[in-house]
């Protein structure tokens, strides 16, 4: 089973663009979204953008993973 986790896309190059993961920036590759834009909102797994998710998908899928970080906390 893999997990991905949403980001948005904030910068876009030829093959990497730059994400927001929950508050934190980083560069993922987007060899499997080559039609992704600035604004998009994706699935990243192990450093790589999946799919491309709408963004009432990946506001709750965030949800859900903040969720999980503050039980964690507890």
């Amino acid at each position: 089973m893999c997990v991905g986790v949403p980001a948005k896309v904030i910068e876009k190059g030829e093959f990497t663009a730059v994400v927001d993961v929950m508050g934190s920036k980083m560069t993922v590759g987007i060899i499997f979204v080559p039609d992704v834009k600035v604004n998009d909102f994706v699935v990243v797994h192990a450093g790589q953008a999946m799919s491309i998710v709408d963004e009432d998908y990946a506001l709750a899928s965030a949800n859900e993973w903040r969720k999980l970080a503050d039980a964690r906390d507890i």
